[in-house]
């Protein structure tokens, strides 16, 4: 991990032209530019805050202000204590007290374990102020959207946090915004998250108030939790347990799942358990225009096959 940062602003900022100077490749960025509302302007509350749990540093940034009493009255701290006066680093330390045992126990949790946790953490804090955040213990993203202020002087309201799901083409297509450019080197999928839309494309999502996103490799893996707006849709497990749709590009459940597995047939849930869905879901988040793409890249090799066959049988055929 790396961590650079600083209490300067950004319009003029060193860190700023060190990364320009120096740029890196990450699978996770997470970037921060504080308007002090709480503790002063000092390296220690700058962030984001990082600290090393079960062999892995964790990353947390909070965009909102929480009620600093109520929030060291209500959420007692544990083995982790802030450095800085923010409430921001200190609902990082209650979280990872949670955090804790899950991580302690070896190896990485599972991830619907970790949710379960944060899940219970933003709604404890939520009602302290506004609790937008980003955490990341190294292989999953969490996104959280609760509410923000929106410069005009208002009570803070919902949305809280935008994201936005693309697939970009290699070397062909960079992510350019006002005070961010990423370029890329492979074909990959990216998501994008920011208290507002970073570029006039289409596609960006605002957040239900409360809504928890948890990313891997560039795309959602869990849907909203259950205090989100977003319909919950689901499927179900040859096991009977429930587990989410997988996410359209843009971010929205699928309208229409797989039919349930334990309406089936016998014989075919049978074999269903042996079925690498991976595929399936890769497929349905693909645009009409990309699936059409590579039905013609399926003909062409096809077509290159067939030639190849008959050169084998027939030398002479052309």
């Amino acid at each position: 991990m790396r961590l650079v940062k600083e209490p300067q602003p950004a319009a003029d900022s060193a860190c700023v032209r060190f990364i320009q100077d120096h740029p890196f490749a990450s699978a996770t960025v997470l970037s921060h530019i504080r308007k002090a509302t709480q503790g002063a302007t000092a390296m220690k509350n700058c962030q984001p805050f990082a600290r090393e749990l079960g062999g892995r540093m964790h990353v947390f940034a909070h965009n909102g202000d929480l009620d600093g009493e109520r929030l060291r009255a209500r959420l007692p701290l544990g083995g982790f204590r802030p450095v800085g006066d923010t409430d921001s680093e200190y609902a990082f330390c209650v979280l990872l007290k949670r955090l804790r045992a899950p991580w302690l126990a070896g190896g990485i949790p599972a991830l619907e374990e970790r949710r379960r946790i944060v899940e219970a953490f933003v709604a404890a804090i939520r009602p302290l102020g506004p609790a937008n955040f980003l955490y990341s213990g190294g292989d999953a993203l969490f996104l959280h959207g609760h509410r923000r202020f929106h410069g005009d002087g208002a009570d803070a309201r919902p949305p809280g946090l935008h994201v936005l799901c693309r697939r970009c083409a290699a070397r062909s297509d960079r992510v350019d915004a006002e005070g961010l450019a990423i370029a890329l080197d492979a074909e990959q999928e990216v998501i994008l998250a920011a208290s507002v839309p970073l570029t006039a494309e289409p596609g960006w999502r605002a957040l239900a108030e409360g809504e928890l996103l948890v990313a891997q490799r560039g795309r959602i893996v869990v849907q909203p939790g259950p205090r989100a707006e977003t319909p919950r849709v689901r499927t179900a497990t040859a096991a009977g347990q429930e587990t989410p749709v997988p996410y359209t590009r843009e971010g929205q459940a699928m309208a229409h799942p797989l039919p349930s597995v334990a309406r089936l047939d016998p014989v075919v849930e049978r074999y269903l358990r042996d079925v690498d869905r991976a595929l399936l879901r890769r497929n349905l988040v693909l645009t009409p225009e990309e699936r059409l793409n590579q039905l013609q890249e399926l003909s062409r090799f096809a077509g290159e096959l067939r030639g190849a066959g008959k050169k084998v049988i027939d030398p002479r055929s052309p």
